[in-house]
């Protein structure tokens, strides 16, 4: 039997049409390099998302075409981020800290029909433009008076394709299974792969984010957004705020320190996100200034995510700014949120001090995500705080597959997908990475890939083999050690190297330091121990600090 339940598709342009009806009040600030500070309501968001989708249509965008984005946290690209996927397109939110053959390569793999892009990477755009095959017309978001110099072919002016238009555009009833939006894996173990949320599964996904035991988002709430756009829809928080109504703090480039403080205080912020070295930057501002955060902000909470959240960051939210930290995991394959470290009945009670010890974990999962462990027979592991093993995820913002099923099957027979992660949970259902499968490095929330980095080292005449490890670091939490074997009668110096290096990956990839060791460890199958270099290396610092 059927229910009697009136049915309506989740759809993102429900969202927009939501907050514009419900949440008129709220207030969505944006923050320009070189300008005031750009102020709007949803119901301005709506109106422009509906001439941007008629204007992206006017361009021969239909539904299913993908639309790519390179741009900063601004209300244009909010526009974008509802108008796109609201006409039936597909919004692809490219990184432009990608090194920049990655992000020819995913614009076209994406076959992108159309690029947006905020005017300060104009220079990049224009280096990339020749190799994007599938771009039709180039869209600079700002107005004609700010138009870039740079020669960029089919170059349009957004201000003068959303004013053109009147708004009147009816939003399609779409199934709300349609793709909504695509972000890109960062190629740590290849080319990057694409993951296609749906409008059903950003919906839900949103739902969580403004659960209790979510982010709590409410239209009480000040959201300063300082995880991008381009990392994961900006942990789906766009979509969240407009569900529940909270205004948002835009903060385009200004991810400094002293940015972040004045934002904070001006807009009195409730609510922020973001991975721990921007945190880490406002907090050695705060102390380097001899500021009081706690009578200057009003600053309730803060997610952490991206990558581990050092202990000490916790602590000095806690006792300098009175903000309770919540530490959050999720990778792009689950939207990303996945689990969250909230405290349970039991923990309401606890010091400062064991409520940062619980921070060290990344979370339980919320309804509508599983997790579990296995062993590598794929045998299930008890969840005792204790037992070490490979963790797998699914629910209804998990993906099932790669775009164009790159990589081919994801799912083992049960619908389980293996995250790469090596991890515990315990008996309350709290789960804590302890290690990387693949040796991957994150540094300040950006995956550095070692496999990469030791090819492109191969490749210098003078080294035989290489391997890279993560070492810890202050502020980047992980940074890349390279070890490498001469070629018997060759010699090479770590400046050399590095110079090597510098045009065959982005900058920040580059190792901090690299050892010439007279030999590397070695499996019984020729694969480097990766796990005997840690426990030589792993506590190397460089002279440099």
């Amino acid at each position: 039997m059927i229910g009697l339940m009136q049915h309506h598709p989740l759809l993102i342009s429900s969202l927009i049409d939501h907050a514009a009806k419900v949440h008129q009040g709220a207030e969505i600030v944006s923050h320009m390099p070189g300008a005031p500070a750009h102020r709007c309501s949803y119901v301005d968001v709506a109106r422009r998302a509906r001439q941007l989708a008629q204007a992206v249509k006017a361009l021969g965008i239909r539904e299913g075409d993908r639309v790519g984005t390179m741009a900063w946290n601004g209300y244009r690209h909010l526009e974008l981020f509802f108008g796109v996927s609201g006409m039936g397109a597909v919004l692809h939110t490219v990184n432009p800290r990608l090194f920049p053959e990655q992000i020819a390569y995913i614009v076209n793999h994406a076959e992108n029909q159309v690029l947006f892009f905020d005017v300060g990477f104009a220079p990049l755009v224009a280096m990339l433009a020749k190799q994007l095959n599938s771009v039709r017309h180039f869209v600079a978001m700002t107005d004609r008076e700010h138009m870039p110099d740079e020669a960029i072919p089919n170059l349009l002016c957004y201000e003068d394709l959303v004013g053109a238009q009147d708004g009147t555009l009816e939003w399609p009833v779409l199934d709300e299974r349609s793709a909504s939006s695509l972000c890109y894996t960062s190629g740590t173990t290849g080319n990057p792969k694409g993951v296609l949320y749906t409008h059903r599964s950003t919906l839900l996904h949103a739902s969580l984010a403004c659960m209790t035991d979510g982010m709590a988002m409410s239209a009480r709430d000040m959201l300063f957004m300082a995880s991008p756009m381009f990392h994961v829809n900006a942990w789906g928080m766009p979509y969240a705020c407009a569900l529940s109504g909270a205004s948002m703090v835009l903060p385009g480039s200004g991810l400094d320190g002293a940015s972040i403080y004045a934002a904070m205080k001006t807009e009195r912020v409730t609510v922020a996100l973001g991975v721990p070295t921007v945190w880490m930057g406002l907090q050695q501002h705060v102390a380097t200034q001899g500021l009081k955060p706690r009578e200057d902000l009003c600053i309730e909470r803060v997610l952490i995510g991206g990558a581990a959240a050092p202990r000490a960051v916790v602590e000095t939210f806690a006792n300098e700014f009175g903000t309770r930290v919540l530490h959050a995991w999720g990778m792009t394959e689950t939207s990303p949120l996945a689990t969250l470290a909230n405290p349970l009945r039991k923990h309401r009670d606890l010091t400062t001090e064991q409520y940062v010890t619980l921070q060290a974990k990344q979370g339980r999962v919320p309804y509508g995500v599983q997790i579990k462990l296995v062993d590598d027979h794929g045998k299930e592991l008890p969840h005792d705080g204790q037992a070490v093993g490979h963790l797998l995820v699914r629910g209804h913002w998990i993906a099932s597959g790669y775009f164009r099923a790159e990589g081919g099957a994801i799912l083992d027979e049960e619908g389980w997908f293996d995250t790469g992660d090596i991890a515990t949970i315990d008996a309350d259902g709290y789960m804590q990475i302890t290690d990387r499968a693949k040796d991957l490095i994150k540094s300040g929330g950006e995956w550095i890939s070692s496999i990469a980095l030791e090819n492109a080292a191969v490749g210098h005449p003078c080294v035989a083999e290489a391997a890279v490890i993560a070492i810890a670091h202050d502020k980047w939490q992980e940074r890349p050690l390279m070890l490498v074997m001469r070629r018997p009668g060759k010699d090479v110096s770590k400046e050399e190297l590095l110079g090597f290096l510098a045009d065959k990956v982005a900058s920040w990839w580059l190792p901090d330091d690299v050892l010439f060791v007279e030999e590397l460890p070695h499996t019984a199958t020729g694969k480097l121990q990766k796990m005997k270099l840690r426990q030589m290396y792993g506590g190397h610092r460089p002279s440099s600090g």
